[in-house]
């Protein structure tokens, strides 16, 4: 298993636990995410179910982009995936990290490490893949060129 493929089952189970308790659960994704008595989406403002949804099904859209990757060959569809990722990490971590306001040190340390490593795997996934050697040339007779 290559890296680029750990990379993308990480970002597909990102998409995929964020993306189904938003899009399934979405007053429970808004109350309680991400989980373990903590709470960062409640204090940004009022309940819009439609908002948390449509976050949800994003979040299940670059699952499905980072598992139809995982099975492609070539590191192409992977860098893709990762331009998705990245376009949409960037603008979100920059969001949250300009309202921290009076948010816990924790939940600052969190968002920081959560959106920031989730921004990070995009970017990283961008990364051209490792060179294919090239095959090797050699000269017979009459300096004709083949490949071996």
């Amino acid at each position: 298993m290559t890296i680029r493929r750990i990379l993308l089952g990480v970002t597909a189970a990102i998409g995929t636990f964020v993306g189904l308790w938003a899009a399934a659960w979405p007053a429970s994704f808004y109350d309680a995410f991400p989980g373990l008595g903590r709470m960062w989406i409640a204090v940004d403002g009022p309940f819009n179910e439609h908002l948390i949804r449509d976050v949800g099904a994003l979040y299940l859209a670059l699952a499905a982009a980072s598992v139809a990757a995982a099975f492609t060959r070539g590191p192409e569809a992977g860098q893709v995936v990762g331009v998705a990722w990245t376009v949409f990490g960037l603008p979100h971590l920059i969001y949250h990290a300009t309202q921290f306001g009076g948010m816990p040190f924790i939940d600052v340390i969190g968002n920081i490490i959560g959106l920031g490593g989730s921004l990070l795997l995009g970017i990283v996934l961008m990364l051209p893949g490792p060179r294919a050697a090239h095959p090797q040339s050699t000269r017979i007779d009459n300096e004709k060129e083949i490949t071996t």
